[in-house]
């Protein structure tokens, strides 16, 4: 038997059109699931650093009014000004209301001022909670405040932050409408 010219027993090196185009493809598919959950794992860091701010906030502002013997206020803020809002994804301070005016003097100390946690975190009170403020026994004045915390990962993982006029903080699973009021609220 004769041998094969070299030219014919040679494979040709290099991808088919299909294999190259699923090569491409699972890449796509992998690219598209990991940034995903890059995205969705971003959301979540940054929802619980607000978490975890707010609820430091919180604590802070009792002890200090306490400590101190008068009253602190916690309100959402533009720099040092406070804003007549319930949403409070824009930051907030916790500062000593000598004047009890409710505003932050230029006296007045700032104990604690948060930046906006970014991203798509929205945090809000209830209705007409624009500001807290903190009594030298360390309850609040007004009613209980209800947070209500979400982020870009969508109503079903929002939570609610509950604290009640004696200075007590608990979270819970807020109601669906607040959740989903949170979350589309501009």
């Amino acid at each position: 038997m004769r041998p094969l010219p070299l030219r014919r027993r040679r494979r040709a090196a290099g991808l088919t059109l299909l294999e190259l185009m699923i090569v491409v493809g699972t890449v796509g598919v992998l690219a598209a699931f990991s940034t995903t959950q890059f995205l969705s794992a971003r959301e979540a860091v940054r929802s619980a650093g607000a978490q975890s701010d707010l609820m430091e906030s919180l604590v802070l502002a009792v002890k200090r009014a306490t400590f101190t013997g008068s009253e602190v206020v916690l309100c959402p803020a533009s720099g040092r000004s406070c804003l007549a809002t319930n949403d409070w994804s824009g930051g907030w301070v916790v500062f000593d209301d000598v004047d009890a005016d409710r505003q932050v003097g230029a006296a007045e100390r700032v104990v604690k001022s948060v930046a906006a946690p970014g991203g798509n975190v929205r945090l809000r009170t209830s209705a007409g909670r624009t500001r807290l403020v903190f009594q030298p026994n360390g309850g609040n004045s007004g009613s209980n405040a209800t947070f209500v915390l979400c982020d870009g990962r969508g109503p079903d993982k929002a939570v609610a932050i509950v604290l009640s006029n004696e200075g007590r903080i608990r979270t819970a699973k807020p109601a669906a409408a607040d959740a989903q009021n949170c979350f589309h609220a501009p």
